[in-house]
This record gives C-alpha cells, sequence and structure tokens, in this order.
C-alpha cells in the first residue's frame, strides 16, 4: 500500500493507493477518523489497507479542524475547556459534543469538497464513484458532509445520534449503513436509533453490537469492505 501525504489550503491529507502503476478511474473511499484521533490513526490505517487491498480503492483521509497536524483552533479550545464546567452545571454531554461537531462541520463541509476536487484530479484515483465512512466525530462530520455532496454513492456511518442531525440525513438518499454500539456511554441509544430513522435512504442497514463506545468489533471492517463492494 502506497502513502502519500499532502495538503489542500490549510488541510492535511492523507491518500493511501494499491502498489502498482495503474491510473485511474477507481473507486474512492472517504474516512472521517473520530475524535480526539487524526489521519493516521492505527485503526483507520488497518481499515485503509483492508480497503486498498483487498478492494483495490483509493482511501484517504483529512485532519478535521482541532486535531492531527492542524493548528490549534482558538474557537474550538473555548468551547471544549468549557465543557467540564457546562457538565457539572447540569448540561447534557451528548448536546454539547454535538454543539462542537457542528461548529466543525461548518468547516469541514467546503474543506472535504475541496480535498474531494483535489483527490479525483489525481492520476492514480480519478474521477471514479465515492464513498465515505465515519464513526464518531467521522458521523457528526460526515453526515453534513455526504448530504451536501452528490458525488458520494455510498456511506458507511454511526457511533452518533445528535438531533440536529436529522434534517441533513434526511437529505441523504445513497445507501447506508449505519453502526449502533448498544450500550454506548456517550450518545444516547434512542438517539442512534431516531438518526437511522431520519436517514432519506431507500436502501439503509443498521449494525448494532453490544459494547461501549470506542468497542468496535473487527467483523465490521469486514461488513465495510463488503458494503462498499456491493455500492461503489
Amino acid at each position: 500500500m502506497r502513502t502519500t501525504l499532502f495538503s489542500v489550503g490549510d488541510v492535511p491529507v492523507v491518500l493511501w493507493t494499491p502498489d502498482d502503476d495503474a491510473t485511474g478511474p477507481r473507486p474512492l473511499i472517504l474516512l472521517g477518523h473520530g475524535g480526539g484521533r487524526h489521519k493516521q490513526d492505527p485503526e483507520l490505517v488497518a481499515l485503509a489497507a483492508r480497503l486498498v487491498g483487498e478492494g483495490g480503492y483509493a482511501v484517504a483521509c483529512a485532519d478535521a479542524p482541532n486535531h492531527g497536524d492542524r493548528p490549534a483552533d482558538a474557537e474550538l479550545d473555548r468551547v471544549v475547556a468549557d465543557f467540564p464546567a457546562r457538565i457539572a452545571a447540569g448540561e447534557d454531554r451528548a448536546a454539547l459534543i454535538a454543539e462542537a461537531q457542528a461548529l466543525m462541520a461548518g468547516r469541514t463541509v467546503p474543506e472535504w469538497r475541496a480535498v474531494l476536487d483535489h483527490l479525483r484530479q489525481q492520476a492514480d484515483v480519478g474521477a471514479g464513484p465515492v464513498g465515505y465512512w465515519g464513526i464518531s466525530l467521522g458521523c457528526g462530520l460526515g453526515v453534513p458532509f455526504v448530504a451536501a455532496e452528490p458525488r458520494v454513492r455510498a456511506a458507511v456511518l454511526g457511533h452518533g445520534g445528535a438531533p440536529n442531525l436529522a434534517a441533513a440525513a434526511a437529505a441523504i438518499t445513497v445507501p447506508v449503513a449505519f453502526l449502533v454500539q448498544w450500550d454506548d456511554e456517550r450518545v444516547p441509544r434512542g438517539q442512534s436509533l431516531a438518526l437511522f430513522d431520519a436517514f432519506g435512504a431507500a436502501q439503509k442497514t443498521l449494525h448494532a453490537n453490544p459494547g461501549r463506545h470506542g468497542e468496535v468489533p473487527g467483523h465490521e471492517h469486514d461488513a465495510a469492505l463488503r458494503f462498499f463492494q456491493r455500492h461503489l
């Protein structure tokens, strides 16, 4: 698997492609990393290796604001720094996370669309079909991105359920696979199920697994590969 690091504007990006000299177009899958993680998180690299090695896809991930190689963002730092006091005052943790994700999504949607423009001009990617995979923060930012980006043909999302995502979810009509951790301590189960219900896709599948927020079973990578093979 070939790894290429570059930036689009101020956004650091990693691209993984097969170790061959083939040119595009080939299917491209964009990955959205989780909160507190980054574009080369080991779990993402492992998923990318499966998608590249077994699917022949190009796979890319961009650092979200205040993550990875991006500089500190004063506004986001302030919002997150206020969380402990606001939680102590009785505010809901899930609502606070949703607030921060909505602030980031206002930036990432146009950023990721510019990244996609750039990637599709590369000889080893080309203008092939596009998929999206993102859970946790990758879901909170991914739902508005997929809703806004008509080039995305299929999406794996999950570990999210912010009510403010419902309108964007309703605008998503491409096939969706949605992951829920049944014992998620960060996202109330009812909110996750409500978000799944809100998706406008005629083809949508719910994958529910026991465990807490970060305890994603390895077989979900198998399922993601099969999902993209069906729809891209």
